[in-house]
C-alpha cells in the first residue's frame, strides 16, 4: 500500500437514473482514479453508478475501498471483491468510514443518500471541520438545481458566500480530473 497515496470519495447513486451519460460518467470516474493511482472510496454496493464506477475502478487496475452497513448488503448487493470490504452496522458509521479514509470527495447524480452525504461534507467544511476538496460532476446539468439552491441560501441570508466557494462543480470528467489535481497539488 502506498501511503501517499490519494484516496477519492466518490458519492452517487445506487440506481442508474435515466440517461446513460450518468453510467458513463461514472466508468469514466472509475477509469481516472485508476489512472492516476487514486483509491475509490465508495458505499461498496454493485448497484447502480455505484456498481459501474467500482468495477471501472477494477477492471483499469485500481485499488477500490468499499463500506456498506449490514442493512444494505442484500439491496445494493455488497461488492465483497474489492481492495477493501467494510461492513459497519449503521448508515452513520459508513459515512463516517468513508469520509475519514478520503482526501476529496465527488459527487456524481444520485438520490436522497447523495445528498444527505453531499450536505453532511458541505455542513462540515462550512463549520471548518475539514478543509478536503468538494466537487459535484454536473454530468448533463444535473446538479444545477442543487447549485441554484445553494444560490438561493446565500441570497435569503442562511450562508455567506463563501458556502458557494467549498463547492467545484465539474461539468465533464476532464474538468473534475483538472479539479482533483488542483485539490491534491
Amino acid at each position: 500500500m502506498n501511503v501517499n497515496r490519494k484516496s477519492v470519495c466518490v458519492y452517487c447513486g445506487a440506481r442508474p437514473g435515466r440517461r446513460a451519460a450518468y453510467a458513463e460518467a461514472a466508468r469514466e470516474v472509475g477509469t481516472l482514479l485508476a489512472a492516476n493511482g487514486w483509491r475509490l472510496v465508495y458505499g461498496a454496493g454493485d448497484v447502480g453508478l455505484m456498481g459501474e464506477v467500482a468495477r471501472a475502478a477494477q477492471w483499469a487496475g485500481g485499488e477500490t475501498f468499499g463500506v456498506i452497513p449490514t442493512h444494505l448488503m442484500e439491496m445494493e448487493v455488497g461488492k465483497r471483491d474489492l481492495s477493501t470490504f467494510v461492513v459497519t452496522e449503521t448508515m452513520h458509521e459508513r459515512k463516517k468510514v468513508m469520509f475519514m479514509n478520503a482526501d476529496a470527495v465527488v459527487v456524481l447524480p444520485g438520490g436522497g443518500g447523495s445528498l444527505d452525504e453531499f450536505f453532511e461534507v458541505l455542513t462540515w467544511r462550512q463549520l471548518g471541520l475539514h478543509d478536503k476538496p468538494i466537487i459535484l460532476l454536473n454530468t448533463e446539468g444535473y446538479w444545477d438545481k442543487l447549485i441554484g439552491l445553494i444560490d438561493h441560501i446565500i441570497a435569503e441570508g442562511f450562508a455567506d458566500a463563501t458556502l458557494a466557494g467549498f463547492v467545484c462543480v465539474a461539468a465533464t470528467v476532464d474538468a473534475l480530473e483538472a479539479e482533483l489535481k488542483n485539490g491534491f497539488s
